[in-house]
This record gives C-alpha cells, structure tokens and sequence, in this order.
C-alpha cells in the first residue's frame, strides 16, 4: 500500500514537503504525530491524526504517537485565541496513561514487529533541560524574525486575541522544533504529520533540524486538513460539547448516535477519513446510499465501524439495540437487555420524575401516571388513552388504567418507562 496515494484517495491529504513521497518509497520510514494531553481522553477531533498514523502503520511504516507532556504545560497558540490552563506533572501523567490506553485500539505497539508503534512522552527528554541550555543550543539557530513570520503566531499578534500572546505560548513552536530534532536523533524520525494548522510548528522542526545538523538532513512534513461539518464549523463538536472516546464522557450510544446523524455529504467524507475501509467498498456503499439514501446505509455503516474501533463490537450491538428503542420497535426485553449507563443515555432529556418506592409499588398506574408525577395532565385523558391502547410501560401496551405496578415491573430495580403514543416517553425512577 502506498501511504501517498491512500492519504489521497481518503481526501487526507492537504499539504506535504517536496521529497516526502520519494522517502517514503525507500523503505520503512518513522513518522510522529503529536498529541496534547490536555485531558484524560481524547475526542474525535484527535481521530484524523490517530487515522493517519494507522494508516502509516498499515503501509509498513513506524508509527511513533508522541504525546506532549512538555509542551501541554505550556499550550499550542496555533489555531487559538486565548491561553489554556496550565496542568500539573500528576494530571499529566494520567491524561498520558488514558490515551496510551485508547491508541492501542488504533496501533499496534504490543506485537515484536520492526514497525510495531511506540508512544513517546516529550516531558521525558524536556524535564532536565535547563532554560539555558535551551537558549543556548537550540534558540540560537532558529531566528525571532522566522518565528514571528508564522501565521500562529501574527493572527495572535494582529489584534485578533485580546490578551495577545504570552512568551510562554511564543516559545512553543521552538519547543515543538526540539521534538522532532530528538526524535530525529535518537529513532531516526524524518517525517512529523499533523493537522494543516501545525504546519508552521512542524516546518519550524525541519529548519531546526537542518541548520542543527547540516543541510544534507532529510526532514519532512505533511498535514492533513482540518476536518470540518458541512456548514464549516468545527468537527467534533455537539451542543453538549465534544464527542470523546472515553465512554465516561461520551457513553457508545451517544458516539454511535453522532455518527449516524451526521449529513449525507459528510457521511461520504468521513467514511473516507475515519474508517479502514477499503476503496472499492467504500465506492459500492456511496453508490448504495445514492440510490435510496433514505436508507441511510452510509451513514450506519460509518456508525459500526468508528464504534467498533473505539469500543468493540458488544458495545456496538449494545448502541444498535439502544437505538432501536426510540426510532425503531422494540420490547420490554429490549430495555432490560441494556446497561444502566446506555438506559439513561437513551432517555437523556426526557422529562423525569423522582418517586419513592412506598408510592410506586403496591400503586395503580393512573394514580402513579396522573397524580405522582404528571406523564398525563389528567386521569380522565389517561384512561381514555389507555382504552385507546396508547398507552406503554417498559414498552408493553397498559391494558387496565387500574393496573397495579409490581416490583418486577422496576427495570434495573429502579426505573419504570412510561410511553404516551408513539413519541412522548416519561422516566419514572424510583429513591
């Protein structure tokens, strides 16, 4: 497999050194992608770079996921209008346990292979260095002039940020230069890849490395693009905030559920992007969805496979199962067959009603549903939809309104679900 053209075909490609592709061609080459550990989990707008490192590895190459211990105490300007916190050493060390964690389901470190992935923390080589040292060996060879030149570094300067920009964040490009100068050194890394707005921090890195070592010192850089949404807004992002791996911030219903509702357009792009699907497959489920794209078969198959590689097949099952309780039919079997955290991620944002178990047990289903809580505005209307059959607990038809509700009616020994007519749903849960 050719990396050049995969990137290419994948529409994964934005901008790269010339020389790049004739290096690739030699043989097994290492390339890094850096991460900042800025939180315990990464988000889907980390996926493209851990794609394109996925994709280096299946081409026979040396994947090295570097994550910036160093460099995340200081923060990226690039692409920022303002200065983000500082971490400390023992919140670090844990944001870089986690996404070691997370990458293992995208690379593969563990096996004795000559390209097997190796995940680098630049804290390690930084944590020694003296400021003076610094100064003296690397910030003499890369001039202010060059630095200030970066269009990081003028949008910040230019007026766009309030608060301008801190020694701290300007030295940030030169620290990252130092990355791939070590890596360069130590694992013979001549390629750095990242998203199109480190361009300048990267290429920063191979003049570094050039006027460090020599002109015949064969750096590289290539840069994917900014993965955007249809509207040009940024990708990742819901009204809740970001999508994370990690299924304590972003449970795998709700990650299935992203994907599944993003649009037409952007469904034939990320299936691209985000999955390692081959072309020709690909090509036949674009056509696929084409034809009936009510079907929404891209946007499914998209769903399953970023799930699958973020949480596993069960969990995939578990979300497809969890889906088809509120758009789909589904049973009191169904219901049972879920997890607490995916129940309550479902029927997230439908209206709740706390209730103690002496109220619940033991009482009839139109004073629990009129009275106690208020799934129906009035006993009159309840009965009458219950003679209608418009009326469900747990996803079976309420076929008395006097029904008495039982403890075994209680999912998971605390949550009574009360549907009235096919859309409006009511979460009893019961102290």
């Amino acid at each position: 497999m050719n990396f050049v053209e995969e990137l290419k075909w994948r529409g994964m490609l934005h901008q790269m050194m010339p020389g790049t592709e004739e290096l690739l061609e030699k043989g097994m080459t290492t390339a890094y992608v850096g991460i900042d550990p800025t939180a315990d989990s990464l988000h889907i707008g980390h996926l493209c770079g851990v794609m394109m490192l996925r994709h280096f590895q299946r081409a026979g190459h040396k994947p090295l996921a570097l994550v910036g211990g160093a460099t995340g105490m200081i923060g990226d300007p690039s692409g920022k209008s303002a200065e983000r916190n500082l971490l400390n050493e023992e919140t670090l060390r844990h944001n870089v346990a986690c996404i070691k964690e997370q990458l293992s389901r995208f690379l593969d470190f563990e096996s004795d292979a000559p390209n097997a992935a190796e995940l680098v923390n630049n804290y390690d080589w930084m944590k020694d260095y003296t400021f003076l040292d610094f100064a003296r060996e690397i910030g003499k060879h890369i001039t202010v002039n060059y630095m200030m030149a970066k269009d990081s570094v003028k949008r910040r300067l230019n007026g766009e940020a309030n608060d301008g920009l801190s020694f701290t964040e300007f030295t940030y490009q030169l620290l990252q230069g130092y990355d791939f100068l070590h890596l360069y050194q130590e694992k013979n890394c001549k390629l750095q890849m990242g998203g199109s707005d480190q361009w300048g921090n990267i290429t920063t890195g191979t003049e570094l490395i050039r006027r460090k070592l020599g002109a015949e010192a064969d750096a590289y850089a290539l840069t994917c693009p900014l993965i955007t949404k249809a509207d040009g807004k940024k990708f990742g992002k819901t009204e809740q905030g970001n999508v994370w791996l990690d299924r304590r911030y972003t449970t795998p219903y709700k990650f299935y559920q992203f994907w599944l509702n993003v649009g037409d357009a952007e469904a034939e792009r990320y299936i691209k992007i985000f999955t390692s699907l081959e072309k020709e497959e690909i090509d036949a489920l674009i056509e696929e969805h084409q034809a009936d794209p009510g079907r929404r078969v891209l946007q499914k198959r998209l769903g399953e496979e970023v799930t699958c590689l973020v949480h596993g097949r069960a969990d995939y099952e578990m979300a497809l199962e969890a889906s088809n309780i509120l758009f789909g039919k589904a049973t009191k079997e169904s219901l049972t067959k879920l997890d607490e955290e995916t129940f309550l991620s479902v029927f997230d944002g439908v209206p709740q009603f706390e209730v103690s178990r002496e109220q619940v047990v033991g009482a009839k289903a139109v004073d629990l549903f009129a009275e106690t809580t208020k799934c129906f505005p009035s006993k009159g209307e309840m009965r009458k939809m219950v003679q209608g059959g418009g009326v469900s607990l747990n996803k079976e038809k309420l076929a008395a309104f006097d029904y008495e509700i039982s403890a075994e009616d209680l999912i998971e020994g605390k949550y009574l679900l009360v549907q009235r007519g096919k859309k409006n749903y009511f979460l009893i849960i019961v102290k």
